[in-house]
């Protein structure tokens, strides 16, 4: 996400308004998980708004609609897959699309395999996908599991790697950690890597020492996975949204002591966030965060 208004002052210029925050947001970081297109499909002419108002470099990982992942189950959906697959056409078109990100619902089990098999080798391979499971039967570690790690490398498509154990390290609090605790999923650990750009999604807390531990654990496997080639995704989030930019820069901090090439963060060392009006855009290669 970028419309936290929390964020102004510190990601955000303090005059900033809402139609600036996401080229202010793309000068320091470059990318994001865009959780919107969850809920509903944008207008093609909104996503190219995006497009438009981001640094190059930047990239979207979009995430695959309800619609299809959740109402549906992956099952009748080609008018909805296709109106999703016209966005990252745009952002492709741009230079700007990230893994388009698909989160299957908690109950979606191994006794759906016949429709996620289907779904997934019906993607056009043009665009690059991470997979999320939450059910426990694709955390067995047997054969449900790794006919779901094998499928996903055969198509080269990422696992999405979900961690809430620092979450769930201890009782909550505050409020907002306390209904994070209550949506959130407990899914058992993963470090499973099924194609080039593992995606990770952390959840932390709204204490920056309590989350530590944990940020000094994926810093470690993540710095791995650069000296294997690979190109990691890593994306903070913090019961508080406000505290989320926190980690991640904390997170980016301890990833170059162990990978002193890395580039700062964009806009590290400057008076403040570029810009809202970056130059024109080309495609280029994208950065690690």
């Amino acid at each position: 996400m970028w419309a936290c208004p929390h964020w102004k002052g510190t990601v955000y210029s303090a005059a900033s308004t809402r139609k600036d925050w996401l080229g202010e947001y793309s000068a320091l970081f470059s990318t994001v998980e865009v959780n919107s297109t969850f809920y509903a499909i944008p207008a093609v002419e909104t996503v190219r708004r995006w497009a438009e108002s981001v640094q190059p470099g930047f990239a979207f990982c979009l995430k695959f609609p309800k619609a299809i992942t959740h109402d549906k189950g992956l099952r009748d959906t080609d008018i909805e897959t296709m109106a999703f697959l016209h966005l990252l056409d745009e952002l492709e078109k741009h230079g700007c699309r990230g893994p388009a990100f698909l989160q299957l619902p908690p109950q979606f089990s191994g006794r759906d395999w016949p429709a996620l098999e289907a779904y997934l080798r019906s993607l056009p391979g043009a665009f690059s996908y991470a997979v999320e499971a939450r059910h426990g039967d694709w955390f067995l570690r047997g054969p449900v599991e790794q006919r779901l790690d094998g499928l996903l490398a055969e198509l080269g498509m990422d696992r999405c790697l979900f961690d809430s154990r620092a979450l769930f390290s201890a009782p909550a609090s505050d409020a907002a950690e306390e209904e994070s605790q209550r949506r959130k999923p407990r899914s058992p650990f993963r470090r499973t890597v099924t194609a080039r750009e593992p995606m990770v999604r952390l959840v932390g807390r709204n204490d920056m020492v309590a989350t530590r531990p944990w940020i000094e654990e994926w810093a470690a496997i993540v710095s791995g996975w650069i000296g294997e080639g690979l190109r990691p995704i890593v994306f903070t989030h913090a019961p508080d949204d406000r505290f989320a930019p926190d980690l991640a820069m904390a997170f980016h901090e301890r990833l170059r002591t162990l990978r002193p090439e890395l580039p700062p963060l964009r806009g590290e060392g400057s008076s403040g966030p570029a810009p809202a009006s970056p130059p024109a855009r080309k495609p280029v290669q994208r950065t690690l965060f």
